[in-house]
């Protein structure tokens, strides 16, 4: 009786195992996606990647924040990465010229604006851009603004060739200080180490700064950011999902409460 009831056993376990049926052990495949995000984006990403545990449990999104610039180098020097989400064109531009991104999956997602921050107080006394190049010229003011590499520092210069200012020359008299990234110049603004700050309104509101104005479009152009899968993904399938759900609704509610826009 014993005999047979363990032979009876063992066909009912190879029966459902053939079926099928999850046995001690199994869990589902895992999935990491390592994605490169410009910096100002870390808040953001970092809510939708908690948001997207529900939507697709089986993937592990490894985040690289950094300046767009830093991440271009990195992926163009062989770092593994499987979607790029940049604060700029240009580096995007860049790796698609190198194909070093898969040009089909490429999106113009998010809309950001550029403004001047001040230090809690004001205590230059700032209220406009305008305020700020007269200022500039008159060599009593320090302000923050991203290194040449960096989106926002590609941005900043855009606005001081408007007004006409020599960046060089403000350099030199000591009238700027440089950040890596738009963290680092957010963190002179709010320490209150500089009179002033160039960077994202979405960095200012993260941070809590006061912003006093906003660069116009002919000052320094739309700001948008394009994401794309890169060409050496290594999940590719699951990379342009992750960026499909980056384009839907949740994610946008998750954008927009920090200050971002759909790209138009």
């Amino acid at each position: 009786m014993k005999k047979t009831f363990c032979i009876l056993l063992a066909a009912v376990l190879l029966n459902l195992t053939a079926c099928g049926a999850p046995t001690a052990g199994h869990t589902a495949a895992q999935t990491e996606l390592t994605v490169f995000a410009a910096a100002s984006l870390t808040e953001a990403l970092t809510q939708i990647a908690e948001n997207y545990r529900s939507a697709a449990p089986e993937v592990t999104l490894r985040f690289n924040f950094d300046s767009s610039g830093t991440l271009q180098t990195q992926i163009e020097q062989g770092a593994v990465c499987d979607l790029f989400f940049s604060a700029g064109q240009k580096q995007m531009n860049a790796l698609a010229d190198a194909s070093l991104i898969d040009p089909n999956s490429r999106t113009d997602l998010l809309e950001n604006k550029v403004v001047l921050a001040v230090p809690d107080g004001n205590p230059a006394g700032l209220d406009s851009l305008d305020a700020l190049a007269n200022r500039l010229r008159q060599g009593d003011i320090l302000l923050a603004m991203g290194n040449s590499d960096v989106p926002v520092g590609q941005y900043t210069q855009k606005i001081l060739r408007y007004f006409t200012l020599d960046e060089a020359a403000l350099a030199a008299s000591g009238c700027l200080t440089y950040g890596t990234n738009v963290k680092e110049v957010t963190t002179q603004v709010r320490e209150g180490s500089v009179d002033a700050g160039i960077i994202y309104a979405t960095d200012a509101f993260s941070a809590n700064l006061t912003v006093i104005d906003q660069a116009t479009p002919a000052m320094c152009g739309q700001v948008i950011y394009p994401a794309a899968v890169t060409s050496s993904s290594a999940q590719p399938e699951a990379a342009q999902a992750f960026l499909t759900y980056l384009t839907g609704e949740a994610a946008a509610a998750e954008f927009e409460a920090v200050g971002f826009s759909r790209a138009e």
